[in-house]
């Protein structure tokens, strides 16, 4: 019963530094499919983009 909990603890602790390191990479690389989407469509209307405030927010 102990080495079973202890597993089931250390099963469930071990994806936390994973995801504490993951976020910034993963952070970058949304960042990165974010600009490429807005030059896709900037390319697209063939122009500069006109923000309205509630895109902005």
């Amino acid at each position: 019963m102990i080495v079973s909990l202890l597993f089931e603890v250390t099963r469930n602790l071990l994806p936390v530094p994973v995801v504490m390191l993951g976020s910034e990479t993963m952070k970058d690389a949304e960042l990165l499919v974010l600009r490429h989407e807005s030059a896709v469509l900037r390319r697209q209307s063939a122009g500069r983009a006109r923000w309205e405030p509630a895109d902005r927010f």
